[in-house]
């Protein structure tokens, strides 16, 4: 029954590829005319650690590591047209991460096929082919244990006989179709396809065979899909490097420019956040044998999706998904926040956000809190600013008369967060905080306040502000380090 909610027949499929099947690919094979999209190989081991986490500002659900690492990204876009991919050896384990996932992809695969060492050394991939009984205890525990369909991934044994007899028993656990690269585990991407070995599954069971391994000599434009079908007998075919190298390959109307196909790519994974060297992975993969033009070059320079989007010129759009993502995060936060104060442990909460254009120039909260620490002869405010890995967010918290503030909203920069964490302090303490058209209370002079200074011109007299003011306050030491773990920052004004 389950097994009827998704055809694998007369599909035309991009396959499960490392590093390539991510969301901005897949998406964009569907784009192109692609029916089915897997995902890259997922392991058991790290998926089964996930927590699934629904992301409100990419619109997206995420599966997140306890690192924070974002191990699988979908949306509602592919949801009845992705299958998730797993790399496993253990029935248990399988039905766990198949559980996880089934609310939010089409069908679960079991990888079969892969050679790599990451993979066979933990008895996954094409090693177990060679334990036919642990496959038959996997795929039974996952077609019964789930409400969606479940299929494999295999590469071809030695002799036809073998292959055949495999699949056969393969086919009784019961599951809804079955992918057969047509290659044996010790050959490579450069070895002939043997397309008489998926002919001979084909011809052997009921369930919907996949051909794949086409892409060397046989698919180049969507016109050679059918032919590769064709000469298989299979019911569907599945790409993978003719995928990876020009996506548009799934268009009935022709390839298009792979010029084009990079710089909808990349919109993608801009758009979704994408990791930035998983994005440049997949660009280089497409620019082939230009990935040494000054393009290329370019492209695998870049650091940030920022400086990949810039080597393609798409720097506006770049900017303006941040700022849209930015938007929509605040909102979001700000609505799921009180507005008033909150214990959270022994830190004093308030939802609230350093908007610039509320206080003059050369004015901030940090300056008045420091002023009235002064005034009252306590010690200087110290901050304390974390980053969040996810999304390289902002979190400060103030200590002053020791007791502790912090805004529960995360800011794009660490000065931002350090200026909310004063604010709330500065309103918990019902202390002026100089914004404008607030009365003048007496906090910090008028001179600074109207930023007269010698005649000097206001942009000078606000660096000179600013160093003065850094200056006084003592700065903490870093802790941690690297762009994906958490950051403790010194504070500045």
């Amino acid at each position: 029954m389950a097994a009827g909610r998704l055809s694998f027949r007369n599909i035309t499929a991009l396959a499960p590829m490392v590093r390539v099947g991510t969301l901005p690919m897949r998406l964009l094979a569907l784009d192109y005319g692609a029916d089915l999209v897997y995902c890259e190989e997922l392991i058991d081991l790290k998926m089964v650690q996930c927590q699934r986490v629904v992301n409100e500002v990419l619109e997206t659900v995420d599966f997140i590591a306890p690192d924070d690492r974002v191990m699988f990204r979908t949306c509602m876009r592919e949801k009845d047209r992705v299958v998730f991919q797993m790399g496993t050896a253990d029935p248990d384990r399988a039905l766990a991460v198949a559980r996880l996932v089934e609310k939010d992809v089409a069908a679960i695969d079991v990888n079969m096929g892969c050679p790599k060492e990451y993979s066979t050394k933990g008895g996954m991939g094409v090693a177990l082919l060679s334990d036919p009984d642990k496959i038959e205890a996997i795929l039974k525990k996952l077609v019964t244990g789930v409400s969606i369909p479940v299929t494999c991934k295999i590469r071809i044994l030695p002799s036809v006989e073998e292959t055949v007899s495999l699949v056969q028993r393969i086919e009784k656990t019961g599951i809804a179709a079955i992918a057969v690269h047509g290659r044996f585990k010790e050959e490579r991407p450069r070895h002939p396809v043997h397309c008489d070995y998926i002919q001979a599954v084909a011809g052997a069971v009921s369930i919907p065979v996949i051909a794949n391994g086409g892409s060397l000599d046989l698919v180049r434009t969507h016109a050679d899909v059918e032919e590769f079908r064709k000469a298989t007998s299979a019911s569907s075919v599945m790409l993978a490097r003719a995928a990876m190298w020009n996506a548009s390959v799934f268009r009935s109307q022709g390839l298009l420019p792979v010029e084009t196909v990079m710089e909808e790519y990349l919109r993608y994974a801009v758009q979704y956040d994408n990791h930035a060297f998983n994005t440049k992975y997949c660009l280089c993969q497409m620019l082939r044998d230009k990935v040494e033009s000054p393009l290329g070059k370019q492209v695998q320079a870049a650091q940030t999706n920022a400086e990949i989007s810039e080597a393609y010129g798409l720097q506006e759009f770049y900017q303006q998904t941040q700022d849209r993502l930015q938007t929509k995060r605040d909102t979001l936060q700000r609505s799921s926040q009180p507005s008033c104060p909150v214990m959270d442990g022994d830190i004093i909460t308030m939802a609230i956000k350093f908007e610039r254009r509320e206080y003059p120039p050369q004015i901030t909260p940090k300056m008045f809190l420091l002023e009235w620490s002064r005034r009252e002869k306590l010690e200087q405010p110290r901050y304390k600013t974390v980053q969040r890995s996810q999304d390289r967010a902002f979190q400060s918290t103030v200590t002053v008369a020791k007791k502790k503030y912090r805004s529960s909203l995360w800011e794009k920069s660490k000065k931002f967060a350090e200026q909310a964490s004063a604010i709330v302090c500065l309103r918990v303490l019902g202390i002026p905080e100089g914004r404008l058209g607030e009365d003048d209370s007496g906090l910090v002079c008028k001179r600074k306040r109207e930023g007269r200074s010698n005649g000097n011109s206001e942009e000078e007299r606000g660096k000179k502000l600013h160093v003065e003011a850094e200056a006084s306050e003592p700065a903490a030491p870093a802790e941690g380090e690297g762009p994906n773990h958490p950051t403790q920052l010194a504070g500045t004004l």
